[in-house]
């Protein structure tokens, strides 16, 4: 009794796991009034390559004596252009000008309409058809003039800032088109100023150096006249052109001094978003949130900055270089992989229809055991290949002459080291031995820099970039499907070196700690993929101690997924609406009825992932490979279940979370792709070991004979590419150890196998 209830109090303790990670979240203390007045001011494409102590003074004292960040300036169109980041930071959410984009996807002059009727304010004519243009076509909801509408009175200065001040039917409470001479009066007279100094843009750095003084000069006149208790903000509000770069940020004012900016948008020290300055204008003022919540958050500013100005600023002037170089790399990285990994799957095919070896005099030749070594030694460096990669990010290779050369150079030397690593490993000659290793190594590498901070995987090349806006911390989608993968292997390896009733406590035991480390929000931060890991989890503990994913542990796995959504969303909805997650966002849209607008988001989002993306191939190509060829009898996959069953389950439950992963986290099959880069080529390697053996004969506990028998070892000691005794756990073969049925050893799957098999593999 207590065996078959076993599960379900495991996937019940699992569930109880990932709620209290997901629910363990800081609470951010409660805004305070740090100033009576807001002077945001913007230049477009200022980066901090721009930046320096002699061209633009004015800048560097701000600066030195404020806080500082990279600002990523993502819109609703990519690139930001100019207009659609004062859009955007008028409404705090990602917002996008009709008709501002040339036949190449470049930024098109945009002339705005500004009209001033009565000498003080001004009136946007286009203002209401832009409008409903974000509410209407564009999946974001955005509203345009939010910030302004949120204060009595505003000042704008300057078009772009008009475009960010306009209230939502288009008026500017206070406009000059210039700064005026002496501006203390103007910025004085409302609480919210903002400011266009104008435009930083092309590739010829005397232009740059020209422009960015010019905007210098003009802010030495802004911070002349600014109110007293004022909080200013610098901003590069938008790109200029393809391809996107990170931005200028510096906050100077009352409780701003010397640090680097945030925001929980972001949770990343040093980083914060275009659309988080419309909250942290409110937030510095002491004024209520608007109706429909930004979706931005407010900025803060922490310590740790270095105390050397020059070194500071270096930081986020190289995570642009980094962010720019990942973007050039990380396509050819992972078409490249796709392709070896097709190759290597088309390879494997012949290797397979010749690994299992006749008893009798005839029967096909086999296939040299160099040729299999080799392929063996390609699998597994095939399934490394993403760790390498993500390992590779902590040296600067960014930073060199030819970053593209240097990432490939760095992996291919990492790469090389690991897979000799797992080659020497002691139990390598055995059936699991490699994948084992691989899967060890790679929930190591990814697991440390998770709980580290995850620096690896920021604006790396099979990580995230801070340029797409979508994630600053925490795991990223392609570190969630290797993660997954790896950790449940990880636990199928371990699970089936004990005895049968163990094996559900291990799986619950490694595949919890996986759930904390990918839902918490202090590490990955990652509530989607707990809940898919959770299912995972499940499906792989219901079967590990034998049978099959049948519907009833299928729909028993759903609904543990189920029951941690309900419990995460129960206490999600309960916390402040600016503290909530992605799930407690969706669902209160769903309450006031603009959650349409996130699905229609979503599937958008998926849609061109599954086409665009290179995972899409690596996820079709390893369920082509092993449905058509693995899973087939002579495929090798079937009896490697029946001998392993944990390793059934391990995989079972990869392939549960991995596609759950991506359609709730709209990533289409980014997931399984991750995830299949490393467990398809494991497979494949282990059911050619088993295959191997299949005709070995040995008894249990006997010697093998002194020429080595099929596999040319010698007593206890397997071939180059077979298991010796004792690879299977220590309960697969004992007496009286049969499947749930009361049918073949370990749930069966492999009929006619021999004793050895179920002893060795």
């Amino acid at each position: 009794m207590l065996r078959r209830i076993a599960p379900i109090l495991l996937t019940v303790l699992v569930v109880a796991l990932g709620v209290t990670a997901l629910a363990a979240r800081p609470q951010s203390p409660p805004a305070r009034p740090s100033a009576d007045y807001v002077v945001l001011v913007g230049v477009a494409g200022l980066r901090w390559d721009d930046v320096d102590a002699e061209r633009t003074p004015t800048l560097w004292r701000l600066a030195r004596e404020g806080s500082i960040g990279s600002l990523s300036v993502r819109s609703a169109h990519r690139p930001t252009c100019p207009v659609d980041g004062w859009l955007t930071l008028g409404a705090g959410s990602f917002a996008a000008w009709p008709g501002n984009r040339g036949g190449d996807g470049q930024c098109a002059p945009v002339d705005v309409t500004v009209d001033q009727p009565d000498g003080i304010g001004a009136n946007l004519p286009d203002q209401e058809s832009v409008v409903l243009h974000n509410q209407e076509r564009l999946p974001w909801g955005a509203v345009p003039g939010a910030l302004s509408e949120s204060v009595r009175c505003s000042v704008a200065v300057g078009p772009g800032a008009a475009v960010a001040a306009a209230r939502p039917f288009g008026r500017v409470d206070r406009y000059a088109p210039t700064l005026p001479e002496e501006p203390a009066g103007l910025l004085g007279s409302c609480v919210l100023s903002i400011v266009d100094l104008g435009t930083v843009a092309g590739d010829d750095p005397a232009v740059r150096a020209a422009a960015a003084q010019s905007a210098d000069a003009e802010l030495a006149r802004v911070l002349a006249g600014r109110p007293p208790r004022s909080l200013v903000i610098v901003a590069g509000v938008s790109d200029t052109e393809r391809p996107s770069r990170l931005h200028v940020a510096v906050a100077h004012g009352p409780g701003w001094e010397e640090g680097w900016l945030t925001s929980p948008s972001t949770d990343r020290r040093g980083y914060l978003q275009l659309i988080d300055l419309a909250p942290t204008a409110l937030a510095a003022l002491g004024r209520p949130m608007p109706d429909r919540p930004f979706l931005g958050r407010p900025a803060e500013s922490v310590g740790d900055r270095p105390a050397d100005l020059s070194a500071a600023i270096a930081e986020p002037a190289d995570a642009d270089r980094e962010a720019a170089a990942q973007r050039e790399v990380a396509g050819g990285f992972f078409v490249v992989l796709a392709v070896v990994q097709v190759a290597l799957a088309v390879a494997v095919l012949p290797l397979l229809r010749r690994a299992r070896r006749h008893a009798g005099p005839y029967g096909p030749k086999p296939v040299p055991r160099a040729v299999v070594a080799t392929v063996e030694v390609l699998l597994v460096a095939a399934a490394l290949a993403i760790p390498a990669a993500l390992v590779a990010e902590a040296a600067p290779w960014w930073r060199f002459a030819h970053p593209a050369a240097s990432f490939a150079g760095l992996t291919a030397v990492l790469l090389a080291a690991t897979t000799l690593l797992v080659r020497l490993a002691p139990g390598y000659r055995a059936t699991l031995g490699p994948l084992g290793a691989v899967a060890g190594l790679t929930t190591l590498a990814v697991g440390l820099d998770v709980v580290t901070g995850a620096r690896l995987q920021l604006n790396g090349v099979v990580g995230y970039s801070a340029l797409e806006g979508g994630r600053y911390a925490g795991l990223g989608t392609v570190g969630l499907g290797v993660f997954v993968a790896a950790a449940l292997l990880s636990a199928g390896w371990l699970a089936q070196r004990v005895r049968r009733g163990w094996r559900p406590t291990v799986m619950v035991i490694v595949g919890g700690a996986a759930v904390v480390v990918v839902g918490s929000p202090y590490l990955g931060a990652d509530s989607i993929g707990a809940i898919a890991l959770t299912a995972g989890v499940s499906v792989a503990a219901a079967i590990s101690a034998g049978g099959w994913l049948t519907l009833t542990r299928l729909a028993w796995a759903t609904m543990a997924g189920l029951a941690l959504t309900v419990g995460f969303a129960v206490v999600d909805l309960g916390r402040d609406p600016a503290e909530r997650g992605s799930l407690g966002r969706f669902l209160a849209a769903l309450g006031d009825g603009t959650g349409g607008l996130t699905v229609q988001r979503s599937s958008a989002a998926s849609f061109e992932t599954l086409v665009d993306s290179p995972l899409t191939v690596l996820a079709l190509a390893g369920a082509l490979l092993v449905w058509f060829a693995l899973l087939q009898p002579w495929g090798g996959l079937m009896r490697l279940f029946g001998i392993y069953p944990a390793m059934r389950a391990a995989m079972a439950g990869t392939a549960v979370a991995a596609v759950i992963g991506g359609l709730l986290g709209a990533a289409a099959l980014d997931v399984a792709g991750a995830a299949a880069a490393v467990v398809v080529p494991m497979a494949a390697l282990s059911a050619l070991r088993v295959l191997d053996h299949s005709a070995d004969r040995t008894r249990p506990g006997m010697d093998r004979p002194a020429d080595g028998g099929p596999s040319g070892g010698g007593p206890g000691a397997p071939g180059p590419s077979g298991g010796g005794p004792g690879d299977a756990g220590p309960g697969d073969a004992g007496p009286g150890d049969a499947g749930p049925d009361g049918g073949v050893p370990d749930g069966g799957g492999s009929g006619g196998r021999s004793s050895a098999e179920v002893a060795t593999g």
